[in-house]
């Protein structure tokens, strides 16, 4: 990737629309924690931690990732991970996320689920206040266990939706599929909660046409495996589904074998509206601008196609229609200067 196509990326205005927040838990923040909550972890150093960040698959991260929660304890503890990464997207460029918590990760341990919401939302608060980024809360449900643990998660929800804006679906997918939780979300619509999901990161074609027809969703998380079914193609593109990519977590979950065989670019090329996140970037290797330029380096993207990205992200986003145009302006102002600067 050429520097100058480097410079856009750095400052150029972004929402953030595939995130986890606890896939932000940095070794160092890991360790903090746990001493701060006399929590043992199987770790004595950052490089212990980081040497496990070598993964064979979406199960193996998994299992790290639930260990990881269990330094999550007290508010604070939720409120310090997610203004970590709030400061960090900021250097960024990041104007607007939308962030997923895992709620059952943490209640199944014993962790009250206001306490997590408590710690999020009052992080997410400051963010707004004091770095100007907006941001919309998704809760998600764990595939691996039953819809009847997913009920529980959902009803607490209700207690809760001037935060929770979205109920999402994740962990792991092989095995998993959307059906299972027809009923939980047929109800969580009714409450009036919007519908996202992952489907074809592991899974098949099939599981993006069941979120969409039996969950409902208006985006897809993941969704590089939509790119095999021609007709199911031709149906986003006419839907206008968004699909909130990303690049890194795929090639470190060895989703690719490669960054050249992202479907980013294909995706781009067949009309879909493409975004690029970061997905849980401690385990990753990369934040939000580390997967755009590893796209940019890998597939070549021209300065459009990066300035398209951003544009997607907030036309992809939960923002009101005016909000999203304002994202859209600044994507597009930015890049006139940009230019501008740079003949």
């Amino acid at each position: 990737m050429n520097d100058r196509t480097h410079s856009l990326i750095d400052k150029l205005p972004k929402a953030e629309l595939h995130l986890h927040i606890e896939g932000t838990l940095e070794p160092e923040m890991m360790l903090a924690l746990a001493k701060r909550n006399n929590v043992s972890l199987p770790y004595d150093s950052v490089e212990e931690i980081r040497a496990a960040y070598e993964f064979d698959g979406l199960q193996d991260f998994l299992d790290l990732y639930y260990a990881g929660m269990s330094v999550l304890i007290e508010a604070r503890d939720f409120h310090d991970l997610t203004w970590a990464y709030l400061e960090k997207v900021a250097e960024q460029g990041v104007t607007h996320v939308e962030i997923f918590f895992d709620p059952q990760g943490h209640t199944d341990r014993g962790v009250a689920f206001e306490t997590v919401l408590g710690g999020i939302v009052s992080a997410l608060e400051q963010g707004q206040t004091e770095l100007g980024i907006t941001s919309r809360l998704i809760m998600c449900f764990l595939r691996h266990l039953p819809e009847e643990q997913a009920f529980d998660a959902l009803h607490s929800a209700c207690r809760h939706k001037d935060h929770i804006h979205a109920v999402g679906l994740d962990s792991g997918e092989a095995g998993n599929p959307p059906a299972n939780f027809a009923r939980v979300y047929e109800a969580a619509r009714r409450e009036g909660f919007i519908a996202v999901a992952h489907a074809g990161e592991e899974g098949p074609a099939e599981y993006v046409s069941d979120a969409l027809d039996i969950l409902k969703v208006s985006r897809v998380d993941h969704g590089n495996h939509a790119l095999d079914d021609p007709a199911l193609v031709a149906r986003l593109v006419r839907e206008k589904t968004p699909l909130t990519m990303c690049p890194l977590s795929n090639l470190r979950l060895k989703g690719i074998a490669s960054m050249a065989e992202q479907p980013v670019k294909r995706a781009m090329d067949a009309g879909l509206l493409v975004t690029v996140n970061s997905d849980d970037p401690s385990y990753f290797g990369g934040y939000i601008n580390d997967n755009y330029e590893a796209v940019t380096d890998a597939l070549g993207l021209s300065t459009d196609e990066v300035v398209t990205l951003a544009k997607n992200s907030f036309a992809a986003s939960f923002l009101p229609d005016a909000e999203k145009q304002a994202g859209i302006d600044a994507v597009e102002r930015h890049a006139e200067t940009f230019i501008r600067n740079a003949d």
